[in-house]
């Protein structure tokens, strides 16, 4: 319909002869055709990886030209998981614009956002952090905070640099959390990565700014990276340097300081020149870290960024010595080159820099010469800094430029221009008198607003010099009748008023003239008519009386209550009567009094109290986040804070296993579901140079078997990388590495019969010796039934190793292969609490008579281990049978569901219950389908709570501490809540979680800690439940799982659930 619109008003236009090209045409429908979406969405959403990378560089396309791509962001997140890194990058890039928006759709792919945080790629785990920073929902925050503290210790600069952006971030969202924001960037603070110093300096001055004593012993550190630091890195270092120097030194600017430049010398100078100038004593010597900032930002003066160059420039405004500011002139001159938006803040800080110090820019006073190009603001704050710069040498030059500016067609900097001449002869006494003889020429000017200005300064100037310049009141007299501009005519009645005792023939006829166009004047001509009355009435009243009390009586019926007022006032102050006749007597002291002169000042003149080069300072008010300069201290504190202690490094073996290889030790576990592709397939995927090598001896003896063509192929692909590896390694049987797990040898029992039972293709598996401590590679075909008996007595040991090497082994290949993330089988067990509630999934007036509820029974799906069972009621409530009840269509199309077996026939008010399976995929999404009778079609819906995706397990309470352990950081959620005092016992606590949640109780020695254990139905994580009871009415909830999102929203519910029980 909307585009049919389009085509009627084009057609429309055509009529008109206005569209001349039919191409437009053509161009504008394509630009609004509904289906240029549906393109990319179709190639997003395609098998092949180039369609998909070409759609994602046009949708970052359309986002860089200003388009709405936002409906896209379904299609575009499903591939947040593209192994791809082309692909990947581009994919971050949209979701960090559009993150915020989409928080709902954002959320569901956090867990693959946290894979990325530990991908061997640097790119990906810093997009993967800003995409995290960039969801703005409170419930992620200790997400958040946990993935910024392990990417601040990343050994790569970029990902560093990213935490920094994405502190502030995470302030902006939770302001809570700022005392662990500051420990993170005091810990960056002390990175001496130029890429990092910038980042977490903006960072410093977002959400801690006053904290000076973080700079303390990394201020000598930014001094000296500050040339290699990237160039906003440099703006933001330089500005935080400024406000630390303000508290830090002394003031430079003593009259009787010294300031050459061997105080350089006193910051390396040895001990025998320093007792040599200690004889000659100086009032003032400055601080080596202040001379050291001084000296290391003078270089970026030849910056190519104009913003560098203004961070200088304040910074030696604000610090340096008086006779050293002017090194920072010619490269502010040479700004002026750049655009215009460049020179407009320039030219607002020279303009305030030229008020204090006309010396620093009078030898480049040509270079701020107006030009026709200029735009009218870059003319006014040039014109503003010429008449700064005015003096008695230069005036003659510049007054000759203002004379050009004058007949400019631009009224408003014409009328800025006579403005100047009006300051010029006010500070320039010598030049008043030709001042006033230019802009009296001005009166006869044919531009109105010329002569308006020009009068409004005459005006101001006769006030300086009333007594001399009676004839040039009297020609402004003779010139009023051809003035028609309102402000001019109120100053020349003004002038009139003021001085009517000079001019006492001229001011009564001009008194005349006004009373009878007084109808038709402004009303600031009528005020100023008003008071002319009155002076002239108090002065001359034998021959302005009648014409006075006439201009009152019009006054006093004006329409404008300000002109009524004014009109009453004066009648009762300048006519005596009984009432008010001791006022009458002061009324010409009131109304002639001396006035003084007006001082023409520069509208810059105040600006200097804000720092330059800030917002506040370009419009002149303070801006919300503008930090204050503080004054300079009366006595420098102590400078030795600033030292650093210096370590002497020592030698230390290195360790067997580095924290920076745990980083990449887990990248390739956690591959998803389907993905066809082994973590060891991947070198950088194992955790230990041990690892690595017992993954290279099982792949020599697959090879021999020859058994296995998969196994093989992933020998041949890591056999290279492995023969590099063995020239650097020690032996491993000269290493003693203590074990680490405990409990392995029923582990790595149940691993090998999890093997052997799934009767997989892998040829050797390892077997425990219980007498040596030792693990044996076993072949299947040696292994019989009795597979757990005489093992150690077979013949076929191919290579023994240590006790540990192969614990390490056997948990990683069982937890790749199980669906379970445990170290020792899972038993699900019954569950502690069905709730009976059941939800309407078809209202019987919906459904023309046909009725159906469901609920959750909490029983393992027989379908498909991954899928939830759910339990569905229909009834028909009408008067004849119902045919054909049956499962359609299901939205969304991936969605796995095990449909009911279709019901023929269901009588009248009759029931019947049936069973579905749906895999969620961990998932509060809900599943979308329709519920089918032979004539009708309903569109149903069932929505699953969080606490029933999990399935119940048993485990010991040794166990449970053990996967808690593992599951700590970013995987551990927990909320505090109050409870009423009777409900602090185990029925009341457990009744409440069971019902929220589908868990399974596990014994506990202690009767203040309840916990709870369960695994999710789809991919088979772990899902811990602690509830820990505090004082009389407060109890921690802790749930731990690798499902942040699950256990969040899980949190929620049992928060819920345990305040109201």
């Amino acid at each position: 319909m909307a585009l049919y619109n389009t085509v009627c008003f084009l057609e429309f236009v055509l009529d008109l002869g206005t569209v001349k090209r039919p191409l437009c045409i053509v161009h504008f429908l394509i630009s609004f055709s509904p289906s240029r979406n549906e393109d990319l969405k179709e190639m997003l959403e395609s098998n092949k990886e180039s369609l998909k990378l070409e759609a994602m560089k046009r949708v970052v396309g359309l986002i860089a030209k200003g388009k709405n791509a936002s409906e896209l962001f379904p299609a575009v997140v499903k591939n947040v998981a593209s192994k791809n890194i082309e692909l990947k990058k581009l994919v971050y890039v949209y979701l960090v614009r559009y993150a915020e928006e989409q928080q709902d759709l954002a959320l569901l792919s956090i867990s693959t956002f946290q894979r990325a945080l530990k991908d061997p790629n640097q790119l990906i785990r810093a997009s993967a952090l800003r995409v995290l920073s960039s969801i703005r929902v409170p419930i992620i925050v200790p997400i958040m905070m946990l993935a910024i503290k392990e990417a601040a210790s990343d050994m790569s600069p970029y990902v560093r640099k990213t935490s920094a952006h994405a502190i502030q971030k995470l302030y902006s969202l939770d302001q809570d959390q700022k005392e662990l924001l500051i420990e993170v960037i005091e810990k960056l603070l002390k990175d001496k990565s130029t890429l990092v110093a910038g980042s977490v300096v903006m960072a410093f001055e977002e959400v801690c700014p006053d904290r000076i004593d973080l700079i303390h012993k990394n201020y000598r550190k930014l001094c000296n990276l500050l040339v290699d630091v990237e160039e906003w890195g440099q703006v933001v270092i330089i500005s935080m340097l400024t406000r630390y120097a303000r508290t830090q030194f002394t003031s430079p600017w003593k009259e009787d300081g010294v300031f050459d430049e061997h105080n350089e010398r006193a910051f390396y100078e040895s001990d025998e020149e320093k007792t040599r100038d200690e004889t000659e004593a100086k009032p003032y010597m400055m601080d080596p870290d202040h001379r050291l900032l001084l000296r290391n930002t003078k270089p970026l003066l030849q910056s190519r960024n104009t913003a560098v160059v203004m961070s200088v420039a304040q910074l030696y405004w604000h610090l340096a010595p008086k006779n050293e500011v002017s090194i920072v002139t010619k490269s502010l001159v040479r700004l002026l080159r750049s655009h215009r938006e460049v020179q407009y803040i320039v030219l607002q800080n020279i303009a305030t820099m030229s008020i204090q110090r006309k010396g620093m820019f009078e030898p480049y006073m040509k270079s701020f010469y107006v030009r026709s190009t200029d735009a009218t603001h870059i003319k006014s704050l040039k014109l503003e800094i010429l008449t700064s710069l005015a003096n008695e040498a230069n005036i003659s030059t510049i007054l000759r430029e203002f004379q050009t500016y004058v007949k400019s067609q631009d009224k408003q900097f014409a009328a800025g221009t006579i403005q100047a001449i009006g300051r010029c002869a006010t500070n320039i006494s010598e030049v008043t008198d030709t001042c006033l003889n230019g802009l009296v020429l001005l009166l006869s000017n044919r531009d109105e607003t010329v002569v308006a200005e020009s009068v409004v300064v005459i005006r101001k100037l006769l006030q300086i010099q009333p007594t001399q310049h009676s004839d040039i009141i009297k020609h402004m007299a003779k010139l009023f009748d051809n003035i028609t501009v309102p402000m001019a005519r109120a100053s020349i009645l003004w002038l009139m008023g003021e001085y009517c005792e000079r001019v006492p023939k001229i001011a009564p006829d001009v008194l005349r003239k006004m009373a009878k166009s007084f109808t038709s004047e402004e009303d600031i001509v009528k005020l100023q008519t008003v008071n002319l009355a009155a002076k002239l009435y108090l002065t001359n009243s034998k021959q302005t009386k009648l014409l006075t009390q006439y201009i009152l009586n019009l006054g006093k019926y004006d329409q404008n209550y300000d002109i009524r007022d004014r009109t009453r006032f004066i009648r009762q102050l300048i006519v005596p009567n009984d009432k008010n006749g001791a006022l009458s007597k002061y009324a010409h002291r009131i109304l002639l009094a001396p006035k003084p002169a007006p001082v023409l000042e520069s509208a810059y003149k105040d600006r200097d109290r804000y720092q330059l080069g800030t917002l506040s300072h370009t419009i002149n008010t303070k801006a919300s986040g503008y930090l204050e300069l503080s004054d300079w201290p009366a006595v420098a504190p102590d400078q030795s804070v600033r030292n650093v202690e210096v370590i002497e490094p020592t030698v230390k073996s290195k360790p067997a296993k580095s924290s920076d290889d745990k980083f990449y030790s887990d990248s390739g576990e956690e591959e998803e579901k389907g993905s066809g592709s082994s973590s060891s397939e991947d070198g950088s995927s194992s955790s230990s140079s041990e690892e690595s090598h017992v993954q290279k001896n099982s792949s020599q003896t697959s090879e021999e078997s020859d058994k296995s063509s998969s196994q093989s192929e992933k020998s041949s692909s890591e056999s290279d990388s492995e023969k590099k590896e063995r020239k650097t390694k020690t032996p491993l049987q000269k290493k003693t590495v203590k074990p680490t797990v405990l409990g392995l040898e029923p582990i790595c029992t149940a691993c090998l019969s999890f093997l052997f039972l799934l009767n997989l293709s892998i040829e050797v598996l390892p077997v425990l010796s219980k007498a040596e401590q030792s693990w044996t590679y076993v072949t299947k075909q040696q292994h019989t039934k009795t597979i757990f008996v005489n093992v150690i007595n077979q013949h076929s040991v191919l290579q023994t190793f240590s006790y540990s090497h192969w614990s390490t082994l056997c948990v990683s290949l069982f937890t790749q292969l199980c669906p379970l993330s445990l170290a020792f089988p899972l038993q699900l067990s019954g569950p502690a609490f069905v709730p009976e509630k059941s939800h309407d999934l078809l209202h019987r007036m919906t459904g023309k008579g046909l009725s159906a509820q469901y609920q959750f029974p909490r029983q393992p799906c027989l379908y498909q281990p991954t899928m939830v069972s759910v339990q569905i009621s229909l009834t028909n409530t009408t008067d004849h049978p119902l045919e054909q009840i049956h499962i359609g269509d299901r939205s969304p199309t991936g969605l796995n569901i095990h449909c009911f077996n279709t019901i023929e026939c269901l009588e009248p008010e009759a029931s019947v219950t049936v069973f579905m399976g749906i895999d969620f995929n961990d998932s509060t999404q809900a599943a979308n389908f329709q519920l089918c009778t032979k004539e009708d079609h309903f569109s149903v819906s069932i929505q699953p709570a969080i606490g029933e995706l999990l399935l119940p397990i048993t485990m010991t309470e040794l166990d449970f501490r053990k996967e808690q352990g593992k599951l700590l950081g970013m995987n551990e959620s927990s909320a505090t809540i109050t409870m009423a005092a009777e409900n602090m016992t185990s029925q009341p606590i457990s009744r409440p979680v069971a019902t929220v949640a589908n868990l399974g109780m596990v014994p506990s020695s202690q009767d203040n800690v309840h916990r709870f254990a369960g695994k999710t139905a789809n991919s088979g994580a772990v899902v811990l439940v602690t509830v820990e009871l505090r004082g009389e009415s407060t109890a921690l909830i802790t749930i731990n799982t690798e499902k942040s999102v699950m256990g969040s929203m899980l949190l929620r519910d049992l928060k819920l659930a345990l305040a109201q029980a």
